[in-house]
């Protein structure tokens, strides 16, 4: 498939989400299913306009998924403002960590001793398929940066966390199919660089980052008085690139450092601001206020606005507003180009690891790790349990392992069961999200009445 082809299947499906935004509301399927079903549409199971080979297809798409998970896992920084040691983030950590490495060990178990797979395949099966995806995921997460409540701030917070977990173990699958076993030095290696350093570093490079870049932005636009002036979207644009790319270069994740950098990003707004409301709550730019004087930009009165509120208020907001765009963007390509993929790889192996995962694994691992009973509710630990959506972020972990040579056999396997389980994901959390949200939302309303 050409670029050109790529680019004509965006703008058509957004185009036709678009015209039928009052009809797909009412739909119990999220934007994602749709996109699914369009992708299967237009593939050789319907129109046949789309025909995809994901082997020579492998370069470009881990480009295009990895692309759309930086925008994700910054976005998401940015929205989480509760300080590092509250309760809400104790749920992101245990969902992150011993919640994550037990969904690992169980679906490696499963591809294991049911599905007959060696533990190299079956571990990186578990890596792959283990992580909340930061894109899809993002009907359940935060709202917005007051949004504090359990659930949604601790899958949040887990699908930022969760490359910290996955991805050393994606590494260490890779190394055990090419070793052969546990023999050899590689072991100790593996933690030392990919582990410890890998995720201490991302984290550290791209908080420092993120929180002195923030804070100098701030201090410029209140001495130079350009707090409405500035492009904020080439701000965002620089914090992710810089933020992965030092990652990278120095040996660390770059997907925790552009997370990271996101958090640093917000931690830099409030301490700034010194306020508990978010500055882009405070603000409100009007269109085009680049264009603007400042006593035009913003609605409302500026008097009531201290100088470091007005500039971190219009950045965030704009920050916000462009990362936003441009995951909406790659997820409806990425979702629709899944679904037309999909018939030449659908394997039914899959549904069964897949409904393991979803109803078993998953579930079990937050009731018996994810903390006390005064930390989450029966429904909340019921609700994380449920939440763990599959998305492109396995798509991007499934391509990256291709990309490193994978024998043909265990490359057809991997490829054919993650991109069945994604889609059954897509499906699944796509029909049950909103209804189970709006009874949780209702529950919490009752409680407060």
């Amino acid at each position: 498939m050409s670029f050109i082809t790529a680019i004509a299947i965006l703008g058509a499906v957004l185009m036709l989400l678009a015209l039928a935004s009052a009809y797909l509301r009412w739909l119990p399927v999220t934007t994602s299913a749709v996109c699914l079903f369009l992708g299967l549409g237009i593939g050789p199971l319907g129109l046949g306009l789309v025909s995809l080979d994901i082997r020579e297809s492998t370069h470009w798409l881990e480009r295009l998924t990895e692309g759309a998970v930086l925008f994700s896992l910054f976005g998401t920084g940015i929205k989480l403002r509760l300080s590092f040691g509250r309760s809400a983030w104790r749920c992101a950590y245990l969902l992150a960590g011993p919640v994550m490495v037990a969904s690992i060990v169980g679906v490696a178990a499963v591809a294991h001793y049911a599905l007959h797979l060696g533990w190299g395949p079956a571990v990186l099966l578990g890596a792959m398929l283990a992580p909340t995806d930061p894109v899809l995921a993002n009907m359940v997460q935060v709202n917005s940066a007051q949004d504090f409540d359990r659930v949604r701030f601790g899958l949040s917070g887990e699908a930022g966390l969760n490359d910290g977990t996955a991805f050393p173990f994606v590494l260490f699958a890779l190394l055990l199919i090419e070793h052969g076993g546990l023999g050899g030095n590689w072991l100790g290696h593996w933690a030392l660089k990919d582990v410890v350093w890998g995720v201490a570093g991302g984290l550290l490079i791209g908080y420092g980052l993120g929180r002195l870049l923030g804070q100098l932005m701030i201090f410029l636009r209140v001495r130079h008085q350009d707090s409405t002036l500035s492009p904020n979207d080439f701000l965002a644009l620089a914090l992710i690139a810089l933020a992965y790319s030092l990652a990278w270069y120095l040996g660390a994740f770059g997907f925790l450092a552009v997370f990271a950098a996101g958090l640093g990003l917000r931690q830099a707004e409030a301490h700034s601001t010194h306020s508990d409301v978010p500055a882009e709550h405070l603000t409100h730019p009007v269109i085009g206020h680049h264009e603007l004087p400042p006593e035009h930009a913003v609605a409302g009165p500026l008097d009531e606005l201290e100088p470091p509120q007005l500039a971190a208020g219009v950045m965030m907001g704009d920050i916000m507003a462009f990362g936003s765009l441009v995951e909406r963007s790659m997820e409806v390509l990425l979702i629709t180009l899944l679904g037309a993929l999909l018939w030449g790889y659908w394997d039914w192996r899959g549904v069964g690891l897949g409904l393991a995962l979803f109803c078993v694994i998953r579930p079990l691992a937050v009731w018996a790790l994810g903390g006390s009973r005064a930390l989450l509710s029966g429904h909340q630990s019921a609700l994380l349990g449920w939440f763990g959506i599959r998305g492109i972020g396995s798509i991007y972990y499934l391509c990256f392992a291709l990309q490193h040579g994978l024998p043909e056999e265990i490359s057809r396997t991997c490829t054919s069961i993650t991109l069945t389980v994604v889609a059954l994901s897509i499906v699944l959390h796509g029909v049950s999200t909103q209804p189970l949200l709006d009874h949780y939302e209702r529950r919490n309303s009752a409680k407060v009445d």
